[in-house]
């Protein structure tokens, strides 16, 4: 054997443990016959040549590779990357190795990701919001991949689609600005357009509606803390300033907030109440001490990466994918009240 050579194989580990090729291959394999006596020569041989298992040649033997890609947008918010924490945890307890595309470019360089993460066998894909085009999620599938799909409005054979009941957090919103005294009410929203954020809305107005309260409604930009900024330049300079705003993300009403204060001098809640969305961490510093609704990220996450488990594990006894039913489940976010709006 030469001991000069870069990579170890499983043959060289044979020959220094005086075994057979197959009973390397079974000493490494959960739940093969192999005897403690060849076990430990092989384990032995292994640590004294430094040898590793190759899991992505043997998983693409299996036709699994154990690659998850990870498909999202704006992954320098402070929401998506707490999910992006959760997912590449969960996921690296189960084994699996997480591949991370940023599809925030709109050009020919995410076509290109994606397709390296194909040729790479990647066996599934989490789509981590609304904003990664349809396009990406139908060639997913094509491909063969399980797919989990968070905060979209798509339905794919054979998928899981996980998104939130934010009809609940809306009403929770106007009972709040309303037992505050507040009657002037807005919404701020980002020109994304992605349909939870859009759904945000919506329910927003149909709530206020419902409580006989008009909404002035303002978008603009990207979900960010410099849009919330602008956001509140153009609500509060209107002739008629609102008293209340519901901001479709923290980091949009940390902006507003920061800009209410600064450039309005206006103060939070006596002046101006406000209320957010996704309880970044940010919302719970003192500054800005900011009342929304949580997101169960750790929960979208745990259970994603479960599902993707039990259906790698199914799928000897499924249908075609084509023939698959989707699967939805759907979530509340709690409210986490805190010192943006009176009598909260």
């Amino acid at each position: 054997m030469n001991n000069d050579k870069w990579v170890v194989s499983a043959q060289d580990v044979a020959e220094r443990a005086g075994v057979s090729r197959s009973a390397v291959s079974r000493t490494y394999t959960p739940g093969a016959s192999v005897s403690e006596a060849t076990r430990a020569r092989v384990l032995k041989a292994a640590e004294e040549l430094g040898y590793h298992v190759n899991h992505l040649a043997r998983g693409l033997v299996r036709n699994r590779s154990g690659i998850v890609c990870l498909i999202a947008s704006e992954v320098d918010t402070p929401y998506r990357a707490n999910l992006v924490r959760w997912l590449t945890q969960f996921l690296q307890e189960a084994g699996k190795i997480a591949m991370l595309i940023n599809t925030d470019r709109s050009d020919d360089s995410v076509s290109a990701a994606l397709q390296q993460a194909i040729n790479f066998r990647a066996d599934a894909s989490i789509i981590l919001s609304g904003m990664p085009d349809s396009a990406i999620t139908r060639l997913c599938s094509k491909h063969g991949q399980h797919l989990v799909l968070i905060n979209r409005d798509e339905s794919l054979p054979g998928s899981l689609s996980i998104n939130l009941d934010s009809r609940s957090a809306a009403e929770m919103a106007v009972m709040a600005f309303l037992r505050a005294g507040c009657r002037h009410l807005a919404f701020a929203n980002s020109l994304a357009g992605t349909p939870s954020l859009m759904k945000r809305e919506k329910d927003f107005l149909a709530a206020a509606d419902k409580a006989n309260l008009p909404v002035t409604v303002e978008r603009f930009g990207t979900t960010s803390y410099e849009s919330g900024q602008i956001l509140a330049h153009r609500l509060l300079t209107r002739d008629k300033r609102p008293d209340a705003v519901f901001c479709v993300t923290d980091l949009i009403a940390c902006g507003f907030m920061d800009e209410a204060r600064h450039r309005f001098s206006l103060r939070i809640p006596e002046d101006l109440c406000i209320v957010g969305y996704d309880n970044i961490t940010q919302a719970g510093w003192s500054s800005y001490n900011l009342t929304t609704f949580a997101q169960p990220v750790e929960r979208f996450a745990r259970d994603a990466v479960q599902w993707l488990i039990d259906a790698e594990q199914q799928d000897h006894t499924l249908l075609l994918r084509s023939e698959q039913q989707s699967d939805s489940r759907m979530y509340e976010a709690e409210v986490k009240w805190r010192g943006s709006v009176r009598g909260g």
